[in-house]
């Protein structure tokens, strides 16, 4: 399991980020304190039956980091590095996304510590059901409503919910969002996080005044989120994408990427490597490509403070959680560079995860027009209201999303009278 240094330790990073704000706001120490931790956190093990007739132990979290505002909202991650202190900074990250977007939600991330690369579909599923059947007594409804993150998908979600139904007695589709649509999922959720993304690309960029019909892009991170922003930015606005990335490594094209030939070459060798018309270059040659855009749609922790000088884009998008660290910020607040942080700009996903909740609760179903439309007014506001406040306190677009997110936890937490 990787052990992140304290500087790039994802809690540690979403701590100080809210020792920040709560700076900026003025807090007391009783209230910083409620924030800086999470309210609650489940730790499980759980036995699974592999293939081959062993059985494998598998870790397994769920942190319920604020719920002032609502149930808790946030994804579930299968991967071979998860540890506790990233699903508490992701859940920490959803608290503050949920308030920004002004949904009724609090914030919630889960994991369990896998690869799932390495298990057939049925081990998947009987590790999916397990970790079910281990946090179903923290989960539910009006609780805590899981989602796809990391290396989970629709198919996951779906035998996830028919757990929990069966545990429960009751159809309880409502538990889980990110379901395929036959089982109650919502038009639009697949490209959600992308689409949301480019909404707010698209004002940030009549706020700079960049042309993105003319406007050159990178993608660092060519999985489900950058693929579809790649696509969708050649789409609505024209733009060329000139490299993009994944874990094997990446490849540029100067005069622009066939987004449809890589896709294809991507679905037979699960690489973007060696795509035709194309050369190989580093990750970190990709970061510091002189592009219009940057997109960021990896892990956390990618732009430090050893590489955000060498930034040449005048845009940064930000979807994938905690991509940058506070020392990164400040430079490229210095360089001029606008940043659309993480928590706002990957909030496309959570809103069309609400709006799933929403239908699932009426038992009526929006077309994806509607649930496109109603994104584009919910991305845009908040877009708008997080720009407001970075002018108005004179400071970076993080700190400014911050700000507004907190403040409306902070006024919840009041209101209810725990502070």
């Amino acid at each position: 399991m990787t052990v992140h240094s304290n500087n790039h330790n994802p809690f540690s990073i979403a701590q100080q980020q809210i020792k920040a704000c709560a700076d900026i706001l003025g807090l007391d120490a009783g209230v910083r304190e409620i924030l800086l931790h999470p309210m609650r956190e489940l730790h499980v093990s759980f036995p699974v039956r592999m293939d081959d007739g062993s059985t494998k132990v598998f870790q397994g979290f769920r942190v319920q980091y604020n719920d002032a505002r609502g149930p808790a909202k946030g994804g579930i991650r299968f991967h071979p590095d998860e540890t506790i202190d990233t699903v508490r900074a992701l859940a920490a990250w959803m608290t503050w996304k949920c308030s920004l977007l002004d949904l009724p939600l609090g914030g919630g991330k889960g994991g369990v510590v896998c690869n799932p690369k390495e298990f057939s579909s049925s081990e998947l599923e009987r590790i999916s059901r397990a970790y079910i059947r281990a946090v179903s007594q923290f989960i539910g409804p009006e609780r805590d409503v899981p989602a796809p993150d990391v290396y989970t998908n629709p198919q996951i979600m779906a035998w996830m919910a028919d757990e929990y139904s069966s545990i429960i007695g009751t159809h309880q589709f409502g538990v889980i969002t990110g379901k395929p649509l036959p089982l109650g999922g919502s038009a639009g959720r697949a490209d959600a996080t992308a689409r949301g993304g480019m909404f707010t690309l698209r004002e940030a960029a009549r706020e700079i005044g960049l042309d993105l019909s003319k406007a050159t892009m990178a993608v660092q991170g060519y999985g489900n989120a950058g693929s579809y922003a790649a696509s969708l930015a050649e789409s609505m606005f024209g733009s060329k994408v000139l490299a993009v990335c994944d874990s094997s490594g990446a490849i540029v094209c100067q005069d622009g990427l066939c987004l449809l030939a890589l896709q294809q070459h991507k679905s037979k060798t699960f690489s973007v490597l060696y795509c035709v018309g194309t050369e190989c270059m580093s990750n970190g040659e990709l970061l510091e490509m002189d592009v219009d855009v940057l997109v960021l749609a990896a892990l956390e922790g990618v732009v430090t403070e050893q590489n955000a000088d060498k930034i040449k884009a005048k845009i940064v998008v930000e979807l994938a959680n905690g991509p940058t660290s506070p020392e990164a910020d400040e430079i490229l607040y210095r360089k001029g560079i606008h940043v659309i942080p993480d928590f706002l700009c990957n909030a496309g996903g959570v809103t069309v995860s609400y709006f799933e909740m929403v239908q699932n609760a009426y038992m009526y179903y929006w077309d994806e027009e509607d649930v496109r439309e109603k994104l584009d007014k919910k991305m845009t506001r908040a877009y708008h209201e997080v720009l407001a406040t970075s002018r108005k306190y004179q400071i970076n677009m993080r700190k400014a999303a911050y700000v507004l997110a907190v403040e409306r936890v902070v006024e919840a937490m009041k209101l209810r009278g725990w502070i």
